[in-house]
């Protein structure tokens, strides 16, 4: 069975959970923007939660079905249809035979998980079937879906378990985001950490799946900007010589050479994942204790449990 694209929409890219293991060669990681949400639909599917699926970014795409093909969609909240008819995303529904799934007006949030039962069969490339864009890495030659692909979906799991936990809450035209300072908070003077703290900051046009470029108060460095290259995490929040900051995300290059003050912490990424051109992002100082709690909560709530 497979997945006929019909109209792929602004951005719509194959994800998995990413291509680790090869940063030290110059291999990005890439995988969703916002990860929670593409393990919670391949959990309720009872896939393997980094089965591959689809990404789709502020304008969903038209698949039609050559067979009959269970989907789970979370995330980003579109209007929905299959065969003309709304569907109950985040919850198991069926394309028919030579039937279609529509996406409609966005309602919240900017990215949404498209999950299929067995995953989608695709290459791999590096030991991964995401989709890398800055480096043309994964299926179609690391390019985004276009109208007339071909997804072939891969076999269905012997005994499916779906298990439900919390959808992720969508932002509402911004975003609090916690962060840990450093590593290089010590090439910046005071006021610019002061500032990163109380000060608002808005995503520009300029940004994609690689960064978001901020625009906001200057954070001001205490001497060179540049840095002996190293390590850029997701999350990383990069500062040029411009001093506006760059909130670096799953397309990130594997090293950078600007000064990072601060990272997002790893419970607040599938938030940023879910921020567009427009939104805003306060940043907020966190300690690593309050990060490890608030990612043990996140996990909590991917299971549906309390802490």
């Amino acid at each position: 069975m497979s997945l006929l694209v019909i109209r792929p929409g602004m951005l719509t890219t194959i994800q998995d959970l990413g291509r680790w293991g090869n940063q030290h060669s110059g291999v990005p990681v890439a995988g969703p923007m916002d990860s929670y949400s593409h393990r919670l639909a391949n959990q309720v599917l009872g896939n393997d939660i980094g089965a591959a699926a689809l990404e789709i970014t502020l304008i969903g795409p038209e698949l039609e079905a050559t067979e009959p093909v269970t989907c789970v969609v979370a995330g980003a909240r579109f209007e929905t249809v299959v065969s003309g008819n709304p569907v109950d995303i985040e919850r198991p529904f069926v394309i028919p035979a030579r039937q279609r799934l529509r996406f409609g007006a966005r309602l919240s949030g900017a990215r949404a998980t498209v999950a299929v039962l067995g995953g989608l069969d695709v290459p791999d490339d590096f030991g991964s079937r995401s989709t890398s864009l800055v480096s043309g890495i994964g299926p179609f030659s690391g390019r985004p879906l276009q109208a007339g692909d071909m997804l072939a979906v891969g076999p269905q799991p012997r005994a499916t378990v779906p298990s439900y936990g919390r959808p992720l809450r969508m932002p509402d035209g911004g975003a609090v985001l916690r962060v840990i300072r450093g590593p290089h908070d010590a090439c910046f003077v005071p006021a610019a950490l002061e500032r990163l703290f109380s000060r608002r900051f808005t995503i520009t046009p300029q940004s994609n799946r690689m960064g978001y470029r901020l625009d906001g108060p200057a954070l001001l460095h205490s001497g060179t900007a540049d840095i002996l290259s190293d390590a850029t995490p997701m999350g990383s929040v990069q500062v040029p010589a411009s001093g506006q900051p760059i909130l670096l995300m799953a397309d990130r290059q594997t090293t950078g050479g600007y000064p990072k003050i601060g990272t997002v912490i790893t419970a607040d990424l599938p938030i940023a994942g879910q921020l567009a051109p427009g939104d805003w992002i306060e940043f907020r100082e966190c300690t690593r204790a309050e990060a490890i709690a608030a990612l043990r909560e996140r996990e909590a709530a991917l299971l549906g449990t309390d802490v």
